[in-house]
């Protein structure tokens, strides 16, 4: 028995990627810009949106003091709040038997109202 070989016509190269991409459907998951997209969006979703919220808490929380709330600065001074100066960003603690002067930046927690009367 003899055996022929029936030459072809090789296909055009763009043919060969349009078959390419239609034997793998998932091409695209190896794309490079694929990934930095899902690593954008990764990043957005698990850094910049919690800081966010936590920035908008923190501002609503120190546009809220007011006279007799208990608060805890940020170096752990707990004390009452006597006085709120919008203006100057500055609010004064009574502690035990001194008064305080502190930024309301400082302010990491309100623990709530204090029940006695504040007294200056």
């Amino acid at each position: 028995m003899n055996s022929y070989l029936i030459a072809q016509e090789p296909p055009p190269p763009a043919a060969k990627e349009a078959a390419k991409d239609a034997q793998n459907p998932l091409a695209m998951l190896g794309n490079p810009m694929f990934m930095f997209v899902i690593i954008g969006v990764f990043i957005f979703t698990m850094i910049i949106m919690p800081a966010r919220r936590q920035k908008k808490d923190q501002a609503t929380m120190m546009n809220a003091l007011k006279r007799g709330a208990k608060v805890v600065t940020s170096s752990g001074i707990i004390g009452v709040v006597i006085s709120v100066k919008d203006t100057e960003d500055e609010l004064t603690l009574k502690s035990e038997d001194s008064k305080i002067k502190v930024l309301k930046s400082s302010v990491v927690r309100v623990l709530g109202q204090d029940e006695t009367e504040v007294k200056v």
